[in-house]
């Protein structure tokens, strides 16, 4: 299977992990010889309830016995379409009711970007350095990581970047601007909080300019952080919203959702922004029960709880830093060479830990919000352990 893999698969990377799946329940992952492994990385953020949660796979079985796709997204009146939808408006604050179904994240940078320029007439988005947002084309035009995107220029212009939390660069935004767009907590960066009051700022210069304020929550959406979405944190509500990830508890979704006013500008022209698969029946059903049981058992505050767990018992001479917040948080390690090492032993002993896309000295730690306390130190004391192997070998 490991040769077909590589010989049949397009492959993303040198070095893939390899695990042959088998199965997988709740906070583990089972390969084909029964080998258990821990996993703290939940699909990098997707699996928010832990796999094969029971309330999704019967939303989904359920679905599947009435129907599976009939036609285009928008054009028939589909209920679990509908009801997810009224679901976020009831999650969301302020305005944004109005949310557009599409497949995944970068889908829904794709769609909020558009609608910006539509909504405003205007030609020119801000972005930060070192964001993420996705891959197809027009997301990583505003992703600025010079060896990631350089290959593929040219991507779509009238791009201008900032550094995030530098209140100086606000200037940049100006009346040309349709969007800035940001990630809540920069991810690839190194799970980089905002400032204080930097995002109220940002709030503050787009209104003064005419211009959108687009948050980027595919990652930090949907109790990932403590709360609902991540930008409750910081006072600041966005005029467009990105989702996806965690939002259809393990089956691909992505979403931006806005307000009444901002939405309407979608219907002219007409399917100026369309999409086949995009709220898909059965993928709209896992969402709403992903959603249901989020609430229902009080993920938010867990979250939290065990964001705590995790910074009493996880502490090391290596570990240098904890970034984040709930159960976003990445460890920073003194170099780059150490945090492989941590990612690649670990795995061997049985536990899933990865990397960040740009941070070299991070190890992401993103665990379903379903993880037990027993299994958080089951985890904690594989890479206690580690590290103190590295420490007498390396140090």
């Amino acid at each position: 299977m490991l040769q077909d893999f590589k010989k049949f698969q397009a492959q993303t990377s040198a070095h893939p992990m390899g695990i042959e799946v088998n199965y997988a329940k709740g906070s583990y992952i089972y390969d084909r010889q029964g080998k258990a492994y821990l996993d703290f990385v939940a699909g990098v953020s997707a699996n928010v309830i832990g796999h094969q949660p029971p309330a999704v796979v019967a939303a989904i079985k359920d679905q599947l016995d009435r129907y599976m796709h009939v036609m285009v997204y928008g054009e028939f009146i589909q209920a679990p379409q509908v009801t997810l939808c009224q679901k976020l408006a009831k999650l969301l604050p302020g305005k944004l009711s109005v949310t557009y179904l599409v497949n995944s994240g970068t889908e829904a940078t794709e769609g909020a970007m558009k609608l910006a320029k539509l909504y405003t007439g205007r030609p020119e988005i801000v972005a930060a350095h070192h964001s993420y947002h996705g891959n197809t084309q027009g997301s990583m035009s505003v992703m600025d990581y010079p060896e990631r995107k350089n290959p593929f220029m040219p991507l779509i212009p009238g791009i201008r970047f900032i550094n995030f939390n530098n209140f100086d660069n606000l200037n940049r935004i100006t009346t040309k601007t349709a969007a800035v767009i940001l990630e809540t907590i920069q991810g690839g960066a190194g799970f980089i909080e905002p400032a204080d009051g930097y995002l109220k700022a940002v709030k503050e210069r787009c209104q003064q300019t005419g211009t959108l304020l687009i948050l980027d929550e595919i990652q930090t959406g949907f109790a990932r952080t403590g709360r609902m979405f991540g930008f409750e944190h910081y006072d600041v509500i966005p005029d467009i919203v990105i989702t996806g990830k965690a939002l259809g508890g393990g089956m691909p979704i992505g979403a931006f959702s806005s307000t009444p006013q901002i939405m309407q500008r979608l219907i002219n022209p007409a399917m100026g922004h369309i999409t086949t698969f995009g709220g898909h029946p059965v993928i709209a059903a896992a969402a709403l029960a992903t959603l249901e049981y989020i609430e229902n058992n009080d993920l938010k505050s867990k979250a939290l709880i065990k964001e705590q767990f995790i910074r009493q018992h996880l502490k090391h001479p290596l570990i240098k830093e904890i970034r984040g917040r709930g159960l976003m948080l990445s460890l920073i390690l003194p170099r780059e060479e150490l945090a492989n090492e941590l990612v690649l032993r670990a795995l061997k002993k049985g536990l899933i830990l990865f990397w960040l896309l740009y941070e070299k000295r991070a190890v992401r730690i993103t665990p379903p919000l379903t993880i037990s306390e027993d299994e958080l130190s089951k985890g904690i004391n594989i890479i206690l352990s580690i590290l103190d192997e590295m420490h007498n070998e390396y140090l």
